[in-house]
């Protein structure tokens, strides 16, 4: 009943994980923040984790560790709630738009509105915050985002290092490796539901039931769209909440299975059960005392101390890309964010785990030792590596917008130089530079507002709202424009098959070398030091891995914005267009620059793994020569004795068992 309660409490906290990192650009537009303010809240997990890690795991184990996992559980689930809380406070999402939906007319103002004294003279309408800013709080709502993320990062705690040892303790030692097995299982299962809420919820408009769809004239595919966040937590958080119940019946210890009475354990193995019981009475202050050099002996073996320098600049790495890469995907492929949370749920995660799974068949079937195991992971890494080279040529061209990718006066080549979205054609039009609200010309070009493409006159509504007589598009003024940007995106779609066919094979590829790598943790060190050097690197990571890494690599993103959406309220919101090809240069070269740094510091950690191992097996030899000479004094001594004997029975007999001895 317990390893069915904690498979399910690893589920919940996976699913609630995973799609906290599916709605990352929801966040980004709804809450009109930059991509490092995202990788804040991404990273407020593992504060929240940070706060209490050390504290849970020391009193919990000593405490009723199934409540403690409960009321871990439900603090994961009101986090989750406060999380999706800011939807029901801020009210209705209002986009960017020009365009109105007007119930009892087809026909709209003109987006262009000529023959005013003041456009006549070129000038644009400055921009003018929007009515009702006034009373407007000044607390920005994602802040309840992040404090809701803080405290699924207090909550979660518990329930690995309690539960993993909960199930140690009470479980057969041929069955505890299995159960914690199908728990490993179950969290990696989680991650693949919690994308595919992410890929639902992306579908569903934010607004849904209180609005008219008729009325929204944006698709899922547009830079303004905003799913429905908020029903994903809601959704996350029931979950979490119904996986703490079972806990609350469970009892504080259960009774010893026969596989584990003393008697039937190995006498050293007691030996350390009675040391454990003796420290258990210890008072703090000894084992603070005691905490510092052993602590220092840790960080004082080089070989462990590479390898968490390696780790650390391996997961910086690995979280930044992940962290981003749906957002990549919808970026650079102008996929959908619905699809690109279905191809990670899909595609990438079962490909993960299944590298991690069949690692640690390989190691199994091959038999390898740790020097072996260094030499897996390391070469399934490089394997890696120099494939993710590859992603480098999958480019795709960007977006055709006038005036941010594209000057008016040509429709050729693409250019990134600062270009005015004013031009002759426009210029009688009181438009607003910073609105964002495209529409797709005959030509096949994007322009940023159907004002600023000139169009005088609109028919229809909705998404079916049709642009005329627009200057912009065409010599002769008559073109059309119709609302949305123009999905021009055959190169894209051609590239986009083999961009996640390589995906699946280098997070295959290097998954393989993830259980090999992280049994070298556990084998280059003494058994005494163990738990520590498993802890602190947990805490290494977490602290300089898992909270740094998707703030700067959001920051560097947000530097290859080209075109900034703006607030309700006036200021820089998220961001509507990127330089691809910057885009792909920042976010790939990062990733890649950090490992090729992680590789360059295996080489002094494979010398020094190497020198260990030989010192390691003269002590053994030294050992073993000294403990067979005492051995065979001791079978001479006896061989005397034997040889003054007289019977011959027993000399026979005891030959025998001397012959086995030897």
């Amino acid at each position: 009943m317990f390893l069915v309660a904690l498979s399910f409490a690893y589920f919940a906290k996976a699913l609630s994980g995973s799609y906290m990192k599916s709605t990352i650009t929801q966040l980004e537009r709804r809450f009109d923040i930059p991509s490092y303010l995202i990788g804040v809240i991404d990273g407020s997990f593992e504060i929240g984790n940070l706060l209490v890690i050390a504290f849970v795991s020391y009193f919990g184990a000593k405490l009723h560790r199934p409540k403690i996992i409960a009321m871990g559980c439900v603090l994961m689930s009101m986090g989750t709630f406060i999380i999706a809380l800011p939807h029901f406070i801020i009210g209705r999402y209002e986009f960017e738009t020009s365009v109105r939906w007007l119930a009892n007319s087809t026909r709209n103002p003109a987006p262009c509105a000529l023959g005013s004294a003041e456009t006549a003279q070129g000038r644009q309408i400055p921009d003018v915050p929007h009515k009702g800013c006034e009373g407007e709080s000044n607390l920005s709502m994602w802040i309840y985002v992040l404090l809701g993320n803080v405290l699924r990062g207090i909550g979660e705690t518990p329930i690995q290092p309690l539960g993993i040892s909960y199930i140690d303790d009470f479980a057969t030692e041929e069955n505890a490796a299995l159960y914690v097995g199908c728990v490993q299982t179950i969290s990696v299962v989680g991650p693949v539901f919690g994308y595919l809420l992410g890929s639902l919820c992306a579908k569903i408009y934010v607004d849904i039931g209180f609005v008219k769809m008729e009325s929204i004239t944006i698709t899922p595919a547009d830079a303004r769209w905003v799913g429905a966040w908020w029903l994903g937590y809601l959704i996350a958080g029931v979950i979490t909440l119904l996986s703490a119940i079972p806990f609350w019946f469970l009892p504080r210890s259960l009774p010893v299975s026969e596989g584990r009475s003393p008697e039937k354990c190995p006498p050293e193995k007691n030996s350390f059960i009675k040391k454990y019981q003796a420290e258990e009475h210890s008072s703090f202050i000894e084992m603070a005392k005691d905490f510092i050099p052993t602590l220092r002996t840790l960080l004082g073996h080089p070989v462990y101390l590479i390898y968490l320098c390696v780790t650390i600049i391996q997961l910086n790495s690995l979280i930044g890309m992940v962290t981003y890469k749906p957002k990549y995907i919808e970026q650079h492929f102008r996929q959908s964010a619905s699809k690109a949370n279905f191809l990670m749920g899909v595609i990438n995660i079962p490909a993960v785990a299944l590298g991690m799974f069949s690692g640690g068949l390989l190691m199994k079937r091959l038999k390898l030792n740790i020097m072996g195991a260094a030499r897996f992971a390391f070469i399934t890494s490089l394997i890696g590596y120099i494939l993710s080279l590859f992603f480098f040529a999958m480019s795709c061209e960007n977006a055709r917008v006038a005036g941010v990718t594209l000057p008016y006066n040509s429709e050729d080549g693409l250019s990134y130089d600062k270009h005015s979205v004013f031009e002759s054609c426009n210029l009688g039009c009181s438009c607003s530079p910073s609105e964002w609200d495209p529409v797709c010309g005959d030509n096949g070009v994007t322009y940023v507002s159907a004002c600023l493409a000139g169009c005088t006159s609109s028919m229809g509504t909705g998404k079916s709202t049709v642009f005329s007589n627009c200057s912009c598009v065409g010599v002769a003024g008559n073109f059309t424009a119709s609302a949305g940007p123009c999905s021009d995106k055959d190169d894209c779609d051609r590239m986009f098959p083999y961009f996640l066919a390589l995906s699946v094979i280098t997070s295959f590829i290097i998954s393989l070398g993830g259980t090999p790598g992280y049994m070298l943790l556990i084998r280059c060190i003494k058994p005494q030091l163990k738990s520590l050097a498993l802890g602190f690197h947990a805490m290494a990571t977490r602290t300089l891995a898992g909270i740094p890494a998707p703030i700067y690599f959001g920051a560097i993103i947000d530097t290859t914005c080209l075109k900034w959406g703006q607030k309700r309220c006036g200021g820089i919101g998220a961001c509507r267009i990127y330089n691809t090809t910057a885009y792909r240069i920042a976010y790939l070269g990062l990733t890649l620059s950090l490992r090729t740094i992680s590789f360059v510091i295996c080489i002094p950690g494979f010398i020094l793994l190497s020198r260990q191992l030989k010192h390691e097996e003269r002590n053994a030899l030294h050992s073993a020569v000294t403990n067979g000479g005492a051995e065979l004094e001791a079978l001479r001594k006896e061989e005397l004795v034997i040889s003054n004997s007289e019977p011959s029975q027993r000399i026979s007999d005891n030959g025998t068992d001397r012959e086995t001895r030897l």
